[in-house]
């Protein structure tokens, strides 16, 4: 063979093998991951499109899905199931699932684990003020829409109605906050309970359009041991004027609001995402997305954690000096 066809065989035959190698490279830097939001009208929807959005302009290499979903519930299914990589849970579901204490779902979930405290979700029960209803209880009989089926609303309002004492004399519909506002509005259903930080989209509409009441939520939860049966609730304060015709404070309990990641997410990832989010100019773009994130920041970053730590969120919160309880540890 002559040396200039042996010189031009063998520079082809770098350049592919560049290029090969290039390719393979480029593969390996980039990834593809799915968030898991909520319900229209909820405030996962607003929480995963902000951080899909901004994590996919931020983070090199990374190109982020937001999903719409039925919730915390099914987010947490998803998660372990490696279906999606990122989900909104609420603390009460992750804390349950991993033990394989759900409703009716004796499966642990063991593959979700934390990443960082969102937002304080409160229970509030939406109900007309002509109707006075001052408890839970007084709900026997009654149409309540109760969240998505699997939703993370769902799973909480069985949860209180069975432990005090009412769920099977209540008619639950499981409907997602917007629809419930509409059929409050229209007189097909009489109360509807959200889990969510206020103030809620759903909630304000039915406020236009309908004299509400919120259900003091706490008293029931106290006298019936709720907080000793699950002590990831605490007791929360909603301000008077949160909502049209609200006018005192109204007492309730509330789950904490976790941004989630399944187990075989790569850390690294893990790690620049929640550097980025928690950035002084991530958090901006979180409030502006939407009030509740008021909350999120790097003291309140793994507030009310029930579950281990994702490595690359353990690595992200010692290196602020967080002190990180031996439960938490991945």
């Amino acid at each position: 063979m002559k040396k200039g066809s042996l010189i031009f065989l063998l520079a082809g035959f770098l350049a592919l093998s560049f290029c090969l190698s290039f390719d393979k490279a480029d593969a390996q830097r980039r990834a593809f991951l799915a968030f898991g939001g909520g319900p229209t009208g909820g405030t996962f929807n607003y929480f995963a499109n902000g951080m899909a959005i901004y994590l996919g302009r931020h983070v090199p290499n990374l190109e982020m899905s937001s999903e719409g979903s039925g919730g915390s519930g099914e987010n947490l299914r998803r998660i372990n199931a490696g279906q999606i990589d990122y989900g909104i849970v609420y603390s009460g579901d992750a804390y349950l699932g991993r033990l394989g204490l759900l409703p009716n779902d004796e499966r642990k979930y063991e593959n979700v684990m934390s990443v960082a405290y969102l937002y304080g979700a409160p229970a509030q029960l939406v109900v007309r003020a002509r109707d006075e209803i001052s408890s839970a209880k007084d709900l026997v009989g009654k149409r309540v829409a109760v969240g998505n089926a699997g939703s993370g609303a769902a799973l909480s309002a069985e949860r209180f109605f069975r432990h005090i004492g009412i769920w099977d004399d209540i008619r639950p519909q499981f409907l997602g906050y917007s629809p419930a506002a509409s059929a409050f509005r229209d007189g097909n259903i009489d109360a509807f309970w959200v889990l969510v930080g206020y103030p809620n989209a759903s909630v304000i509409e039915a406020a236009t359009q309908t004299r509400i009441d919120l259900v003091n939520l706490h008293i029931d939860a106290e006298e019936s041991g709720f907080y000793d049966e699950y002590p990831f609730y605490e007791r929360v304060v909603i301000p008077g004027e949160t909502y049209r015709g609200q006018e005192n404070d109204v007492y309730s309990f509330q789950d904490s609001t976790f941004w989630c990641a399944g187990a075989g997410v790569d850390e690294d990832i893990v790690y620049e995402s929640v550097k980025t989010i928690f950035s002084e100019a991530g958090l901006q773009h979180m409030r502006t997305a939407h009030g509740a994130a008021r909350e999120m920041s790097i003291e309140n970053g793994i507030m009310g954690a029930s579950v281990p730590l994702h490595p690359g969120a353990y690595r992200f919160w010692s290196e602020q000096g967080i002190d990180i309880p031996e439960h938490l540890k991945p």
